[in-house]
């Protein structure tokens, strides 16, 4: 995973778990707008999230930050 989608996703379940509590579940769509304007991106957290990780549709963002950080 690039290091700008790393710390996107960082930056994005960090916001989610202070607006919604330790809790709250994140997809990976989460790290990207309404439209498809970085395809490349986009595939590579859906690779990440899906082929490498094969995790479900919503994910604890805790979890994610976790998985995250481990790989860096």
């Amino acid at each position: 995973m690039r290091d700008s989608l790393r710390k996107k996703v960082i930056d994005v379940c960090n916001k989610k778990i202070n607006a919604k509590g330790e809790g709250v579940g994140v997809s990976f769509y989460a790290f990207f707008a309404n439209k498809n304007d970085d395809p490349e991106l986009l595939m590579e957290a859906a690779t990440w999230w899906i082929q490498t990780h094969r995790l479900d549709h919503f994910v604890k963002a805790k979890h994610i930050i976790d998985l995250v950080q481990n790989e860096a």
